[in-house]
């Protein structure tokens, strides 16, 4: 029929009152569904093995995922029985750089790891202060630009702590006993949306690239976590880490500077009240600053000098600290991407560190030694 003269009404429920739309009806046409089913679960079975091909060859192996559930497990354990031990609370810093089994042979008891990486212990050490079961010591972490900013990349783990249900801890459990310890690609950084989304993509006018953290570490089932090997093996990896800690890295100007003078001010305003409450409840409080090195300490030291950070975070809070600048035994160490220790150097390191909280500030810890010795 000639488009001029071709014409179609469709009608609708509106133009049949009280009529029912009627349901269409498509018969399905005859196949093989047993042979497309099993075609497709095929190719399914061949896309993931790529996957998990492509990643092993970049050397990434089966590893427990550090996830909210894994920190919430950690988190549980206070109020099941654990509230008396060493807790250790702050950014990645604490968490790469001390070694738990180091420290457990030391103490002859193992510390509970809480820190959470690229985010202020600040929200932890309150969540802390009012649990009545929480009755041990806190090793904070002072990462300056994670402290002083109240910077929370992982901020939402308390919440998830707080309203996680049955069926996510079934899946935690599941995911670290069934998945975990089988399928490489499981992890974050290698998600099929992640990976897109870092592609080289063209900007639109006026926008500059922003590369994400990528993947630094590798954890236990109790969150014992050290650097990844890759990460010290190889030259170019490790190059891209140092990129993304440096970039955005430009001296603030006046307007910037001042809101970093006022949120520096909030922080350690904040800390003054969660140490104090902490004291009444007879917990003692250390702050720990590890290791960093290189353009990354130049940067931290240009937007947050130590006199008005470390000092005054000291000296308003009345809590010791330890300044890894202030002890021989804590410098000289490898830190491969500025930021973290290499994974050898954890467990000097963390001998380091009990030894000067012991005999300056928790003389009721075994000396270093005397744990070990009494196992034998």
């Amino acid at each position: 029929m000639p488009s001029s003269t071709f014409s179609f009404e469709r009608l609708t429920a509106a133009d049949r009152p009280g009529i029912a739309q009627p349901v269409p009806q498509r018969d399905v046409p005859p196949h093989r569904w047993l042979l497309i089913l099993l075609a497709a679960a095929v190719l399914a079975a061949a896309l993931l093995a790529a996957w998990e091909w492509h990643w092993r060859d970049f050397g990434v192996r089966p590893a427990v995922a550090n996830s909210y559930g894994l920190w919430s497990m950690q988190r549980r354990r206070i109020d099941a029985g654990d509230g008396g031990r060493t807790v250790i609370v702050g950014s990645s810093r604490v968490l790469f750089d001390i070694d738990l089994d180091t420290w457990e042979q030391l103490a002859g008891v193992r510390p509970i790891q809480l820190a959470l990486e690229g985010t202020s212990p600040l929200p932890v050490l309150e969540d802390l202060a009012g649990d009545p079961n929480f009755t041990g010591r806190a090793i904070v972490g002072v990462a300056p630009d994670i402290f002083f900013s109240g910077f929370a990349f992982r901020g939402k783990a308390l919440d998830y702590f707080r309203h996680e249900g049955p069926g996510q801890r079934v899946g935690q459990w599941l995911s670290m006993h069934v998945i975990e310890p089988r399928m490489a690609f499981d992890d974050g950084d290698f998600a099929l949306a992640t990976v897109l989304h870092r592609q080289p993509w063209p900007l639109r006018p006026g926008m500059t690239a922003h590369l994400r953290v990528r993947k630094l570490s590798v954890s236990t089932a109790d969150r014992n976590t050290h650097m990844w090997d890759k990460v010290e093996m190889d030259p170019a990896y490790q190059a891209l880490a140092q990129s993304i800690w440096v970039q955005d890295s430009d001296p603030p100007d006046a307007a910037k500077r001042a809101d970093m003078d006022a949120e520096r001010a909030r922080q350690i305003d904040r800390a003054v009240k969660v140490v104090s409450k902490l004291r009444s409840r007879g917990v003692e409080v250390v702050f720990v600053r590890m290791p960093s090195r290189g353009p990354y300490l130049d940067i931290e030291n240009r937007d947050f000098p130590r006199a008005l950070s470390w000092d005054r975070l000291l000296q308003q809070t009345g809590a010791p600290g330890v300044y890894f600048e202030d002890y021989p035994q804590m410098r000289g160490y490898e830190l491969p991407e500025w930021s973290h220790l290499a994974a050898h150097e954890r467990p000097r390191m963390t001998r380091a560190l009990y030894g000067i909280i012991q005999q300056q500030y928790w003389p009721n810890l075994p000396p270093p030694g005397a744990a070990s010795a009494d196992a034998r």
